[in-house]
């Protein structure tokens, strides 16, 4: 954590869980520990990405620990998703450079990772607001953990190119580097796309390359495997195209 200079709040990175979407979201305790639930019950004011969703998560918080403030009076603001301006981060700031915490919340997992939120945190580093990053759970990191692959190199490298000259181009180069590294690469994908990227990973990666899909992670129903591309060709896993998953390959 950096420390606030005098007279400043913290900007709050508060964790969420990984059942955003799920019609049976499990206890928040499952995902956040008692800690980080209790701090963020503390905060009034909030930078999130999406204030319906925030407030469904708050509302969790408080079956567990009061809120400062009943909800309707918290400060909650969005996050613009388009680049915004110094001037746009110092406003939503504000209330950090008058004292107040601020808390960072993404839909689901570690604010900023993945996820909107970054272009904040640098400019409350340049404003000289203390960072906090909250302990919870990533997506990203579960599915590494849970594939059996290199978690002593890997690369997050995000949303793959959509047309499939392009992807295909990208699989293989990817493949390439993993085959010279050794390093692990993740990928993920918008839900209803999941089905067309494992259609595109198991045609351009090479047979032997293991390819892991990490399935609504935190969901009840999630689940993860890992196998040789040349067995995920004679039979495909079932993708819901309204649950996220997570790709993580290593040739």
């Amino acid at each position: 954590m950096l420390s606030s200079e005098p007279g400043h709040g913290t900007l709050v990175l508060v964790p969420n869980a990984l059942d955003f979407g799920s019609a049976q979201p499990c206890d928040l305790r499952a995902h956040l520990p008692l800690a980080v639930i209790e701090r963020a019950a503390a905060l009034p004011h909030w930078v999130v990405e999406n204030a319906k969703t925030t407030r469904a998560f708050l509302k969790r918080v408080a079956a567990i620990a009061p809120l400062t403030a009943p909800l309707q009076s918290l400060q909650i603001v969005e996050l613009a998703r388009a680049s915004a301006t110094s001037a746009d981060l110092d406003a939503l700031l504000r209330p950090a450079l008058q004292g107040h915490d601020i808390g960072l919340l993404s839909e689901a997992g570690l604010a900023a990772v993945a996820d909107p939120g970054s272009a904040l945190v640098a400019r409350a580093h340049a404003l000289g607001i203390g960072v906090d990053p909250l302990p919870g759970a990533s997506s990203l990191m579960l599915a590494l953990a849970a594939s059996g692959l290199n978690g002593q190199q890997f690369a997050f490298v995000g949303y793959l190119p959509v047309p499939d000259e392009a992807r295909a181009a990208r699989i293989r180069e990817l493949d390439a580097l993993s085959k010279r590294t050794g390093q692990t690469q993740i990928a993920i994908e918008t839900p209803y796309r999941n089905t067309a990227l494992f259609a595109a990973l198991t045609k351009h990666l090479a047979p032997a390359t293991r390819l892991g899909v990490a399935c609504a992670i935190g969901w009840p129903i999630g689940w993860c495997k890992t196998q040789p591309v040349s067995r995920w060709r004679q039979a495909a896993p079932a993708l819901d195209e309204r649950l996220p998953a997570v790709f993580v390959f290593q040739a």
